[in-house]
């Protein structure tokens, strides 16, 4: 599934992109201290086709939970909820397995008054009970998403796309260290898609429906195991190699890898930076911003007079050519 058909569903509401067991393992396997005594809600998952859910359920002992709590959105008819407080060896055969939690599944799942979306007053109350939210929400209501979890100051670990950077309050997060990100960022994932949807990659020998999407990032305010490395540069500033904007007092540094290391400006680096960060090392001081409108997590950089009389606002400048989003930084020294 090209990236331009993936932005194509996001602008048509269609965000059911389901996560794979394989890729939820290998992401959260960094978070185990987190989650002994807590209540984890997954609020964007159907108990009977999340990962999320199966993930958490066949953990459930193995990470000492005190709660798992998992809620679906349906555009038409009831929504599923599920709560589970216990996982046992509900038939008997001497062991826990997959088997126990679909029993728990069958016999647990109840309907939700409304229609499950993460707004309602209903799932509102769940979150408010929530230690952790963990899934993989709506991609077109990311930005009002997180905002809901600032809010209430939860803890979470969710996959979004690129833009959980870019937008203005989900950088301004990212910024302020509210949220950053989490081990396995800026990649291409393969997503099970529904049934009825009309592009994909593969289909499985069951029939399941596959597409890839590029420039997938998970988003946390959790500590992990591989949060904060130092980043080991090598380059050594020259003007040749790091020219200034035309329209903003920073140097370009077209690859995250050649940041150099005695520069003590202000420079301009990819929004893949995001990826390497440590604050301990730099400083962000926002994000170069091709609008009129300003605030505290962007950065106006100088208007480009494209003819006598008219000006285009831009982000960052080249020899008159504008250049991708870009993050501007310096080194921590500078403090």
């Amino acid at each position: 599934m090209s990236n331009k058909n993936f932005h194509s569903a996001k602008r048509a509401k269609n965000d059911e992109f389901y996560t794979r067991l394989e890729d939820i393992e290998k992401e959260l396997c960094h978070y185990k201290n987190h989650f002994k005594d807590k209540v984890i809600f997954c609020n964007c998952d159907d108990p009977f086709q999340s990962n999320f859910f199966k993930y958490f359920a066949m953990n459930f002992n193995h990470l000492g939970l005190k709660k798992l709590i998992t809620t679906s959105y349906v555009r038409n008819g009831k929504a599923n909820k599920i709560e589970l407080t216990k996982i046992g060896d509900e038939n008997d055969d001497g062991a826990v397995d997959l088997t126990d939690v679909e029993i728990l599944l069958q016999e647990n799942v109840v309907q939700l008054e409304g229609d499950g979306d993460f707004r309602s007053e209903e799932c509102i109350e769940l979150l408010k009970e929530a230690d952790i939210v963990v899934t993989n929400p709506p991609f077109s209501l990311f930005r009002e998403y997180v905002a809901q979890l600032v809010e209430h100051d939860k803890k979470f670990l969710i996959i979004g796309s690129v833009g959980g950077i870019v937008y203005k309050d989900c950088f301004k997060y990212h910024k302020e260290e509210k949220m950053w990100l989490g081990v396995n960022s800026n990649k291409t994932m393969e997503f099970i898609l529904p049934d009825d949807y009309k592009k994909w990659d593969r289909i499985d020998s069951n029939g399941n429906k596959y597409g890839k999407v590029p420039a997938i990032y998970w988003y946390t305010n959790l500590e992990h195991d591989k949060q904060n490395q130092e980043l080991v540069m090598y380059k050594k500033y020259t003007p040749e190699e790091y020219p200034h904007y035309d329209n903003y007092d920073a140097i370009e540094v077209s690859k995250v890898t050649d940041i150099p290391y005695d520069y003590d400006g202000l420079m301009g680096v990819p929004i893949t930076f995001m990826t390497k960060y440590n604050p301990n090392q730099f400083e962000i001081l926002g994000l170069a911003n091709d609008k009129r409108e300003v605030h505290d997590a962007l950065i106006q950089c100088d208007p480009i007079y494209v003819d006598e009389g008219h000006k285009r606002y831009m982000g960052t400048v080249v020899n008159g050519k504008a250049t991708y989003a870009r993050i501007i930084i310096r080194h921590k020294r500078n403090k």
